[in-house]
């Protein structure tokens, strides 16, 4: 009988940047079928690198191999008092899928964040047609909120895929 792997959680640095963009890259790809300019996302994850105000990355290992990573980024709620951590750029490798890698990533952060007294809760977003991720966001106890998402996107840095 073998041993399930041991997942480690840890923050990301500098030196995970390759994986957080390939996971990026790939993450649109497949949930939205969108294609990210490598050069943009590559300076995008330096520049959150560079600005740990802006967001924190957590990547989430088995056996030394980078299987899963996210990115927390921070909203004020004067609702709240406080602050909402949001779940962002969640991408776990296929083969690592349905092994507990975002239930080690979820259960890190979220224990960190009741750490912080002025932590109101986490929260996330998710393409409307990803149904896996969202019984896998049930499962961990997230609720579906009251709210649709609206976007200005001038950047031209995401694009549609096209048909080979």
């Amino acid at each position: 009988m073998s041993h399930p792997a041991r997942i480690v959680v840890r923050d990301a640095d500098p030196r995970d940047s390759a994986h957080l963009v390939d996971f990026n890259r790939r993450l649109a790809l497949e949930s939205e079928e969108k294609i990210l300019d490598a050069a943009t996302v590559t300076a995008g994850v330096r520049r959150g690198f560079s600005h740990p105000e802006l967001c924190r990355y957590f990547v989430a290992e088995i056996e030394g191999q980078v299987v899963g990573t996210t990115m927390v980024t921070v909203e004020l709620t004067d609702w709240r008092d406080g602050v909402l951590w949001w779940l962002q750029s969640v991408y776990v490798e296929p083969e690592f899928r349905r092994a507990g890698v975002f239930r080690a990533l979820y259960q890190h952060i979220a224990e960190r964040a009741r750490q912080h007294p002025d932590v109101r809760g986490l929260r996330l977003y998710v393409h409307h047609e990803n149904h896996r991720a969202m019984r896998v966001y049930e499962a961990m106890g997230m609720a579906k909120a009251d709210y649709h998402f609206y976007e200005h996107d001038w950047s031209d840095a995401v694009r549609p895929r096209t048909e080979d």
